[in-house]
């Protein structure tokens, strides 16, 4: 459908950077609609869709792809398996500042402050290393549910989900070597996606927000590392949200703007803040294949070497006992690598370099999932959680059974299974080799441990 800009929008952008009017005008009135994936890297097996074919990479990223049309991702078993990720493509521009400005070969600790519902939190995590820390955010409570099922699904134990107010993580100052702050804001920049965010646009909703995010920002920098990198996004246009944060920041918080180079027919915008020339890069749907966006990086200070210097907290959470760890070891590909709490029933793996961390944010936050929750041990038996199903650290060798698409779908809906095997008790349910999760064979049936509240309601 055609998109019909209001025109007090549409001077407010007069005079910025890269802003073309016809050309706007005329790409909102096409009607043209954009799908992009992201690849999971440690699970996608092969490009493949029912209804859509991939048209090509998004250029600005190494696991993005355009789908020739939007097919029905509820329906394809390998979506709920964590295979890939539905994101805009603008927004993955993420990963080239990332790389232009940490080395991510390092252990860092990364902190996605609105992190809901996970398109930058599982690209982050797909980008550091297995010694990293990403913490990710969510402060709207009715939120955090699809972010933490959203990790879940991508599978990564260095994970903590958290449902916190900004201002929260000042009681960890000096503790991340990254925040990334997509900040809520007007949204012009969906405007393509999103008609009814047009009804919802104002001049002073724009005022509202720049106010909101200067808040926002003020409140979690202190948890920002001396030398520390903030990269900070928008969805929208309005420079006031954009270029006016991007002065802000440097005059009043003491940021160094940071250049990131990008090739010249990407035809991403460069802009420069009015007062203090920080750099910022601009996207247009009418230049790029994408929507709206706005990014800029910044660098807290010099770069210092300044650590953060932890009181030793013991963990809240008990500790598995010797005799537990030996039952849940055949679970797991390299058990030797994590160490093991219990949450009430539940057994939960966390990574052994995280175990100060895990003990430092328990008392300072709230955790909503830490790692993967391997499930709870009754008489001597694991009965295996949905999470480690979908996780990158069970064991390969586990039994399996692999199905078709139409019995795939059976499952999602969690409905009645009729499988041919000769296995028995716990196994994996496959499709395309990719696991969805726990069945239960028994002599007479298939018990479906698929969770009630993710199960497809879409006929």
């Amino acid at each position: 459908m055609p998109t019909q800009l209001p025109s007090i929008f549409l001077e407010s952008l007069q005079g910025l950077p890269g802003f073309d009017r016809t050309a706007f005008e005329k790409i909102h009135q096409s009607g043209e609609q954009l799908t992009s994936i992201r690849l999971n890297p440690t699970k996608f097996k092969q490009i493949f869709f029912m209804d859509a074919t991939v048209e090509e990479a998004v250029p600005w990223s190494t696991q993005g792809y355009y789908l020739s049309v939007r097919p029905s991702f509820t329906l394809d078993p390998i979506f709920h398996a964590g295979a890939y990720y539905v994101q805009e493509a603008s927004s993955m521009f993420l990963e080239q500042v990332l790389k232009q400005t940490i080395d991510l070969s390092q252990s860092i600790k990364v902190l996605d402050l609105c992190a809901a519902p996970g398109g930058k939190s599982t690209l982050i995590q797909s980008l550091i290393s297995n010694k990293s820390l990403l913490v990710s955010n969510e402060v709207i409570k009715t939120r955090v549910n699809i972010l933490a099922e959203n990790i879940t699904k991508w599978g990564a134990a260095n994970v903590m989900v958290t449902n916190n107010d900004p201002k929260d993580f000042q009681r960890l100052e000096n503790y991340f070597d990254v925040i990334v702050a997509d900040a809520p804001c007007s949204g012009s920049g969906l405007f393509r996606k999103d008609a009814a965010a047009i009804e919802e646009w104002s001049l002073q909703n724009v005022t509202m927000c720049g106010q909101r995010q200067q808040r926002i920002l003020a409140d979690v920098l202190p948890a920002l590392k001396e030398g520390g990198t903030l990269i900070y996004s928008t969805c929208s246009y309005s420079e006031t949200e954009d270029e006016a944060i991007a002065d802000w920041l440097v005059s009043e918080g003491g940021f160094v703007s940071t250049k990131i180079n990008v090739q010249p027919e990407l035809n991403i915008i460069e802009t420069q803040s009015p007062q203090q020339h920080a750099f910022g890069y601009r996207f247009y749907p009418d230049k790029i294949k994408g929507e709206g966006f706005f990014i800029a990086a910044f660098t807290k200070g010099e770069k210092a070497a300044s650590e953060w210097l932890t009181t030793k907290y013991k963990t809240k959470s008990e500790r598995l006992g010797a005799k537990e760890i030996e039952i849940i070891k055949p679970y797991l590909k390299n058990a030797a690598d994590f160490f093991f709490i219990k949450q009430q029933e539940d057994v939960i793996a966390m990574p052994n370099h995280l175990e100060n961390d895990l003990a430092t944010i328990q008392h300072s936050l709230y955790i909503k999932k830490a790692g993967v929750k391997l499930g709870s041990i009754i008489r001597n038996e694991l009965i295996p959680d949905h999470e480690l199903a979908l996780s990158n650290i069970a064991n390969e060798n586990l039994p399996f059974v692999e199905v078709d698409r139409e019995a795939a779908l059976q499952y999602l809906r969690r409905q009645e299974l009729k499988i041919n095997t000769l296995l028995k008790g716990w196994a994996l349910l496959t499709h395309q080799q990719l696991p969805l999760g726990w069945v239960k064979l028994l002599p007479n049936r298939v018990n479906n441990y698929y969770p009630k509240d993710w199960r497809i309601l879409n006929k």
